[in-house]
């Protein structure tokens, strides 16, 4: 008898934008069902817990030797949810080992800007000499191979030229990064309409580069 999952895996921008959180800020349980996603951004675990219409309360907790429970965690369990994520190229402990990610071209800028918002960044900063602002999209992860992976998505998909990785001394993470031309061009492909599931504070900082 087939399993009756709480999550529907029809491919959605909701659903894409999910699994690029999934795979930036989230973990698979090894016991073949649970999906955990911990954050200190209330508003990010939120929208996750809201676009798969579940009703599991979202807990908090602390890391390391804090006993602050600044860390907020949605977890929950659905095996044919947690065997489609392996299906599309997830795994447990992702962090090292993560490569390509099945995404349909459809739905890619829905998964680069769920990435985004998981372990990512949208800065400004103004240009020492002209003054001008410089903008900058970043993506944060420690297995490279994922990284060259999605470098070229967006090369294929967002219709940049440039980018690239470096890896910072004594820091186990690999960064990958676009100057402002690149950059206006891969949020305007991410955020083609407003009504779009993103963080708050990255969408602000979308709209002042005038990204719609």
């Amino acid at each position: 008898m087939k399993r009756q999952s709480k999550v529907d895996t029809a491919w959605s921008p909701g659903l894409a934008y999910v699994v690029g959180i999934i795979a930036t800020d989230g973990n698979l349980s090894p016991d073949g069902r649970h999906i955990n996603i911990t954050s200190k951004d209330e508003e990010m675990v939120q929208t996750v817990k809201k676009l798969l219409r579940l009703e599991n309360k979202i807990g908090k907790k602390a890391r390391g030797y804090s006993n602050d429970k600044k860390y907020f965690v949605f977890q929950f369990g659905d095996i044919n949810f947690y065997e489609f994520l392996i299906s599309i190229g997830l795994m447990p402990a992702k962090s090292k080992i993560l490569k390509a990610v099945d995404i349909p071209s459809l739905f890619f800028r829905d998964f680069l800007r769920g990435c985004i918002d998981g372990d990512g960044s949208i800065s400004i900063s103004r240009h020492p000499e002209s003054r001008l602002p410089q903008l900058r999209v970043r993506l944060v992860s420690a297995s490279l191979d994922f990284l060259v992976w999605i470098h070229r998505s967006i090369r294929n998909e967002c219709k940049v030229e440039g980018g690239y990785t470096y890896h910072a001394r004594r820091k186990s993470v690999y960064t990958l990064s676009f100057g402002k031309a690149d950059s206006m061009k891969i949020i305007k492909s991410m955020y083609y309409k407003k009504s779009l599931p993103s963080l708050k504070r990255k969408r602000s900082i979308v709209s002042k580069m005038g990204g719609w």
